[in-house]
């Protein structure tokens, strides 16, 4: 909960409790600076925090039975400026993605793949050869050729998922190419277009996409290296219909202010450093951030791009609400209302991920999916997981938040 913020809950069963809470410093219960008072289905309970901390709330029934406990972490006031930018996303991964295997031409009659004979697998991440750091694709040639005229193998260190392993690959020469090959499909960046959620100007970072960027080929998450959020412009869309998602198509602008870096790649999206509110924002300064329990079903509202670069509000339905104590993906089902953007889009197409959801004026949430037979449907996440992964809020597991 924020400071200065407040909730009330109605006790569910028809009996009466004690409430207890061990910090009235940080959180009073109905106003009051005592430690502990009555609540029954009369007499709600309210939840004032008055500064950061922690503090633990206990319900009891008849005074006696112990029956919930909950811990509640109080946070500083924070506000955000929503996006809803179009942005074009460089990233280059933290070593070389493996994304086929290759057969080499040995002989006329022969063919081997040296990397698969090696027990190297489309989605591993090679980050070394010999102990060497592998930081981009330029160096690659050079080194395989070396190894394959001294007939010396390759040490490849890589990553598969979180293991770190170990392989030796002799490399092999394709007599039709008159050259040393690995027998692998290789690749170190990824591009292309999605949604800016917000910009925390207290704090200089972003987040976008509401999703993890992964390999278009092996659906591995990308490990960033490094990489940019640059200006971008919506050039023409098309249309989702059922089954059959459509997509924003935009262009990196030629000479495009480059707007922040990618540090990090998570489930909810990727996060870095900005420094300044980009153009086309629709908010000049910034909003209150609602968390999962704020967020109700009924009318709420996206930002997004559908032509050029100018960020445009359109009516959505909160259809349903998911309770998640952790973070977790599919927070949020929408159904988009807006005619207009009924009529331009067809509902949510490819490159919408990320457009902020307001309700009630709090941003709450992003669009994250499409539901591919009913395009006008679509999955967003809660605004606060990605905020934890951008830093500006802390982590839920720091924050000892789960309900017991």
């Amino acid at each position: 909960m924020f400071a200065g913020d407040q909730s009330s809950f109605q006790l569910a069963m028809p009996v009466e409790a004690q409430a207890t809470v061990d910090r009235p410093d940080v959180l009073q219960l109905n106003g009051s600076a005592a430690s502990s008072l009555k609540v029954s289905p009369q007499h709600p309970l309210q939840l004032m925090p008055q500064q950061s901390g922690s503090a633990k709330l206990t319900l009891k029934l008849f005074g006696k039975i112990p029956f919930k406990t909950v811990n509640v972490h109080v946070i500083p006031g924070l506000k955000v400026i929503p996006g809803g930018q179009t942005i074009g996303v460089k990233v280059k991964s933290a070593g070389i993605l493996v994304v086929g295997h290759h057969l080499v031409h040995v002989d006329p009659t022969t063919r081997v793949s040296p990397g698969e004979n090696a027990g190297i697998q489309l989605g591993d991440l090679m980050t070394h050869f010999n102990g060497e750091p592998l930081k981009d694709m330029s160096k690659v040639a050079r080194i395989v050729e070396e190894a394959g005229m001294s007939k010396k193998p390759l040490e490849i260190t890589f990553k598969r998922g979180e293991k770190i392993m170990k392989t030796k690959l002799t490399p092999a020469f394709d007599q039709s190419e008159q050259k040393w090959r690995l027998g692998l499909y290789i690749r170190d960046s990824a591009a292309g277009v999605g949604t800016l959620t917000f910009y925390a100007p207290e704090q200089g970072v972003y987040g976008a996409l509401g999703h993890v960027i992964t390999d278009m080929n092996t659906q591995t998450p990308i490990t960033v290296g490094s990489g940019e959020i640059l200006q971008s412009s919506v050039t023409s869309i098309s249309k989702s219909q059922d089954g059959e998602p459509g997509e924003k198509r935009a262009h990196f602008l030629k000479g495009g202010k480059v707007l922040g870096n990618i540090e990090r790649n998570t489930h909810f999206g990727i996060f870095g450093k900005m420094n300044q509110n980009p153009d086309y924002s629709l908010y000049k300064e910034g909003i209150p951030v609602g968390f999962a329990q704020d967020v109700k079903e009924g009318p709420a509202e996206i930002l997004t791009v559908v032509d050029g670069q100018q960020v445009e509000k359109f009516k959505v339905d909160i259809v349903h609400v998911a309770k998640q104590d952790a973070p977790a993906t599919k927070g949020l089902v929408i159904r988009i209302t807006d005619p207009k953007l009924i009529e331009k889009t067809g509902g949510i197409v490819q490159g919408m991920s990320g457009s902020p959801i307001v309700q009630n004026g709090k941003l709450v949430g992003a669009v994250t999916h499409v539901f591919v037979n009913d395009p006008k449907s679509g999955y967003g996440c809660f605004i606060e997981w990605m905020l934890q992964d951008s830093g500006v809020i802390p982590q839920r597991d720091t924050m000892n938040l789960k309900a017991s």
